[in-house]
């Protein structure tokens, strides 16, 4: 199997699955049309997120890494009227976009989109949990630390999701001097020692290529 292929079936199944949608076109173009990069969940996989938030009844959501905005849209389209999603966001003209592209999307009441550098826009949100969901998408040097947060600040049925788990492969390498791969490895090691979660890591392919996503259930 090749990388085409992957890509192929992604469309197939986007195909089946995901209805033509304005406002995520919108995310999707605005993101070329600012520059920023395209590294957005693919379509199938935001609906994933859309499903798990659902099937759990989430009300209160975290994002962390928001980009132009397309998986904050996905997430906070499961939120109930009264719902609240905060997305993390360290650059400011990426925040900026993606705010146009959530009030675009009819979405401006319940999501805030919070501008700085995570590890420094946390301590702000201590009075703001448990969050009963996260999602993990940023700078993947931080990712213990983002995990860290997630675990103190979640309640007994909380789900935390982290993307770009495998990257390629390349997590094998115990000596990787690539600071996203020593992150990644570190975050394993966190999660498989972690007494509060039940977590797994699921290996994805499509027209994002080769990587995946852990999924932690917080128990206690």
């Amino acid at each position: 199997m090749t990388e085409r292929v992957w890509h192929d079936v992604d469309d197939y199944i986007n195909g089946l699955v995901i209805d033509r949608d304005d406002a995520l076109d919108r995310v999707l173009a605005s993101t070329v049309q600012a520059g920023l990069p395209e590294i957005n969940v693919a379509p199938n996989q935001g609906k994933f997120l859309n499903l798990i938030a659902r099937i759990h009844g989430a009300r209160k959501i975290l994002e962390i890494g928001t980009l132009a905005g397309y998986s904050t849209i996905w997430l906070a389209r499961a939120l109930p009227a009264d719902g609240r999603l905060i997305t993390l966001e360290a650059d400011p003209h990426h925040a900026d976009v993606a705010s146009q592209n959530i009030a675009a999307a009819g979405l401006a009441d319940r999501v805030e989109v919070r501008v700085g550098k995570a590890l420094d826009t946390l301590p702000a949100l201590e009075s703001e949990g448990p969050f009963d969901l996260f999602f993990i998408d940023a700078d993947k040097v931080n990712n213990p630390a983002y995990f860290r947060w997630a675990v103190d600040h979640s309640r007994p049925g909380s789900v935390i999701i982290v993307d770009n788990v495998v990257r390629g492969g390349l997590v094998l390498d115990a000596g990787s001097s690539d600071p996203s791969v020593i992150g990644t490895r570190e975050l394993g090691a966190l999660i498989a020692k972690e007494s509060r979660v039940s977590a797994t890591m699921v290996q994805t392919v499509g027209g994002k290529g080769y990587d995946g996503f852990a999924l932690a259930l917080v128990t206690g």
